[in-house]
């Protein structure tokens, strides 16, 4: 049995090679389905979030390079290209990587909580769609299991610094007074709740939620005292706002060049400030080279997040610890379950010739009893004769060959034959 994965993310992909290759949850089982049709059915799962596209397999064949060109393909741009900004692993730098990820060591912002929650949303999806199987499924209850102790052993997201807040603290290095901000969120997912908790923790002068669904929109515009606004209305009531976060599913950029002019022309050329936590991107990217725009990504976020960072290195080897032992067990349960390469055929074999040796006793020994012969007598030779078969390979061996020869029968004797029971 074959494990390997592939991925891209912050530190490997810019932004906008990311956007190609990002999977809303609710296109992942059908993704799922083509890629496995692709590769001929092997084990899967994709991890797709902000910062990182990840493609997770087991089969009995290793088809890492056919993963490759496939994921390639879905994205619209060459292997090689992708292949410069990927990283692929085998076996257990496999699980080294999944029980990373799960644990925070891998993000953007180190000790972040929200990866594993949206690991469990993609093993969940992955699991309904019938790809995963025994393996992927250790695999990642194991990486969950890792995670939990790293969180709960070690102080690894004491201090962790969220894309939500990184938000706010630039917002207020802009704005004197965040009391007097009229703030706008694009979405109603899970980023923009928690962009817009941490917003309304500093008691803005007003919230706006714009949706797709104005259901979704008006709950969150509820909880903090917002009001919902149509996503359609967002190019003529752009220039009411100080400060816009947007995060979305939208494949396009839902922010244009020309909106946020016309908004600035209103404003008088009072200055917005942007935050787009969306991958793919949800405002143009031309957006960011205007006068009075401070427009941020997920990757400009990347220098305020990593601030602390250092206090937290000792936590970062307690977890390294952590995790290695649970590399170790999960490689265990590998070769338990699935033996090193060219061990089953030998198995096969061996069983096959102790049941010819079986047959062949078994057989004489139904001669002798229906000729008359004592019972107890064919019994003791029926033992004997299969006593002789199985030693006769390792009597012959240690009659045979030089003296090194020997001393390697020997001592495998001793580990097949005569080790103490354990």
């Amino acid at each position: 049995m074959a494990v390997w994965a592939l991925g891209i993310n912050h530190n490997t992909a810019p932004l906008d090679l990311r956007g190609r290759f990002a999977f809303a949850l609710d296109q992942i089982a059908p993704t799922l389905h083509g890629l496995r049709a692709a590769l001929q059915g092997p084990e899967a799962a994709i991890i797709s979030t902000c910062n990182r596209t990840e493609i997770y397999c087991a089969g009995n064949q290793q088809a890492l390079d056919h993963t490759v060109d496939w994921l390639a393909h879905s994205g619209g741009v060459s292997p090689a290209l992708l292949r410069s900004h990927a990283y692929t692993l085998q076996d257990g730098p496999v699980a080294r990587h999944a029980f990373r990820v799960a644990s925070g060591l891998d993000s953007m912002v180190l000790g972040e909580p929200q990866i594993l929650g949206q690991m469990k949303d993609a093993i969940r999806v992955a699991e309904q769609a019938g790809a995963l199987g025994s393996t992927l499924n250790q695999l990642f209850q194991r990486s969950f299991a890792v995670a939990k102790e790293v969180r709960t052993s070690t102080e690894i997201g004491a201090h962790s610094i969220s894309m939500a807040a990184a938000a706010v603290r630039l917002a207020g290095q802009l704005f004197e007074d965040l009391t007097q901000v009229r703030v706008l969120f694009v979405g109603a997912g899970e980023m923009i709740e928690l962009a817009a908790t941490h917003f309304a923790a500093k008691n803005p002068k007003s919230i706006a939620v714009a949706n797709r669904t104005l259901e979704r929109g008006e709950k969150l515009a509820i909880r903090f005292g917002g009001e919902v606004m149509r996503l359609a209305d967002l190019p003529s009531r752009l220039h009411e706002f100080d400060a816009v976060v947007s995060c979305t599913a939208s494949t396009l950029p839902i922010i244009g060049l020309g909106a946020v002019e016309r908004a600035l022309k209103l404003r008088k050329h009072r200055p917005i400030f942007m935050v787009d936590l969306a991958v793919p991107r949800d405002i143009e990217p031309e957006v960011k080279a205007l006068e009075d725009v401070f427009l941020y990504t997920v990757d400009d976020l990347a220098h305020v997040v990593q601030s602390g960072q250092a206090n937290r290195q000792a936590a970062v080897a307690q977890a390294e610890v952590i995790i290695d032992a649970g590399v170790q067990s999960f490689l265990h349960w590998m070769e338990q379950r699935h033996p090193v390469h060219g061990v089953v055929p030998l198995i096969q074999q061996l069983n096959a010739q102790a049941d010819e040796w079986r047959t062949t006793e078994l057989a004489r020994a139904r001669r002798l009893l229906a000729k008359g012969d004592d019972i107890d007598a064919v019994l003791d030779m029926l033992s004997k004769g299969l006593t002789q078969k199985m030693l006769h390979g390792a009597m012959a061996e240690l009659r045979a060959g030089d003296a090194d020869s020997r001393e390697h029968t020997v001592q495998a004797i001793h580990k097949l034959f005569l080790r103490k029971e354990r």
